[in-house]
C-alpha cells in the first residue's frame, strides 16, 4: 500500500468562498456554510417530503441519494485514514499485532462500504483529496483523537440515514453499516493502551467529535450510540467541510501545505462468511 500526498498551492476543489463556520466540528448554525460551500448540491432537495414517507416502490429518491453521496464521501475520508495510519504512523508497527489486524480490518471495511454505496449511486465520490489537523500520522495522540472523532461522525450520520432513508432496507443497511463504524471506534480505543512510550503512549485520553477529553478506560464507554443531536445530513456535511475544502481546512487550523490522496482497491472478502453483506434485505 503506497501512501500519496500533494503539495498544495490552490484550493483542491471549486473555488468557493469564505465560509462562515471557523472551527473544526463546531455546533454553531450550519445553513449558511452548507449553502455557501462545495456541498450544496448534494444536500440541496433533503426535505422530509423527501425522505420521512416509506417508499413503497423502493425508487432511490433525491434525498436518499444525497445522504449515500455523503456517505461515499465520508467513506473514502475513512479508507484514506486507515491507509495513512498504516503507512505512515510511527506507532503503527510498534503495537501489538492484533492491533494492526484491528487497523488493516476497518481500512478493508470502510471500502466495502464505500463500494456498496458507490454501487447504489452509480456515482463516485466527488471529493478525493483530503486535509488534516497538523501532526496528523505522525503525532499519536493527535492521530487518534482525529480517528475517532471521525468515527464519532460517521456513526452519526448513518443514525441520520436510519432516521431518514425512504425504504427499510435503505434504513436497515445504514444501521448494519453504523454497526461497524461504532466497532471501529472502540477499537480505535483500545490501541490507545498499546502505543508504546516511544510513540508517546500510552494514550490516557482522546478527544473525539465532542471536544471532551475522555478515559480510555473503559474503551467501550457508550450505553447508547451518540446521535450528535443531528437529525439532518448537512449536519453530518459540516463536519467534513475542514478535510475536504482548503479555505475551510486552513480556518479550522488544519495543514494545507499538503493533501492525502483516496486511493480506491478491491478489499478482499470478509474473513466471516456470517459477516458479508449478502444484500440489501440482510
Amino acid at each position: 500500500m503506497k501512501q500519496t500526498t500533494r503539495n498544495s498551492t490552490s484550493a483542491t476543489l471549486s473555488e468557493v468562498p469564505a465560509l462562515s463556520r471557523r472551527s473544526f466540528l463546531t455546533k454553531a448554525s450550519l445553513a449558511g456554510a452548507i449553502a455557501l460551500s462545495p456541498f450544496s448540491g448534494i444536500v440541496k432537495g433533503v426535505g422530509n417530503d423527501d425522505t420521512d414517507d416509506d417508499n413503497d416502490h423502493g425508487q432511490l429518491r433525491k434525498g436518499d441519494k444525497a445522504i449515500l453521496i455523503a456517505a461515499e464521501i465520508a467513506e473514502a475520508l475513512a479508507v484514506t485514514t486507515y491507509t495513512n495510519i498504516i503507512n505512515m504512523a510511527p506507532f503503527f508497527p510498534n503495537i501489538p499485532v492484533d492491533d494492526q489486524g484491528y487497523l488493516k480490518a476497518a481500512r478493508v471495511e470502510e471500502m466495502s462500504h464505500y463500494l456498496l454505496e458507490q454501487s447504489v449511486t452509480n456515482e463516485p465520490s466527488p471529493f478525493t483529496r483530503f486535509f488534516y489537523p497538523h501532526g496528523m500520522f505522525a503525532d499519536s495522540q493527535t492521530t487518534i483523537n482525529v480517528l475517532v472523532s471521525l468515527e464519532d461522525a460517521f456513526i452519526a450520520a448513518y443514525l441520520v440515514g436510519v432516521r431518514h432513508f425512504s425504504t427499510a432496507d435503505l434504513r436497515v443497511t445504514a444501521a448494519r453499516i453504523m454497526g461497524i463504524e461504532s466497532d471501529h471506534r472502540t477499537l480505535a480505543r483500545v490501541i490507545c493502551a498499546d502505543i508504546p512510550p516511544l510513540n508517546g503512549g500510552p494514550l490516557e485520553a482522546v478527544t473525539g467529535l465532542q471536544n471532551v477529553p475522555e478515559s480510555i478506560d473503559p474503551p467501550n464507554n457508550n450505553a447508547y450510540e451518540r446521535t450528535q443531536e443531528w437529525d439532518s445530513i448537512d449536519q453530518a456535511v459540516a463536519a467534513l467541510l475542514p478535510f475536504v475544502d482548503k479555505t475551510t481546512a486552513a480556518n479550522a487550523g488544519f495543514d494545507t501545505a499538503r493533501s492525502f490522496d483516496f486511493q480506491p482497491f478491491t478489499p478482499a472478502p470478509s474473513p466471516n462468511k456470517l459477516g458479508e453483506f449478502i444484500g440489501f434485505n440482510g
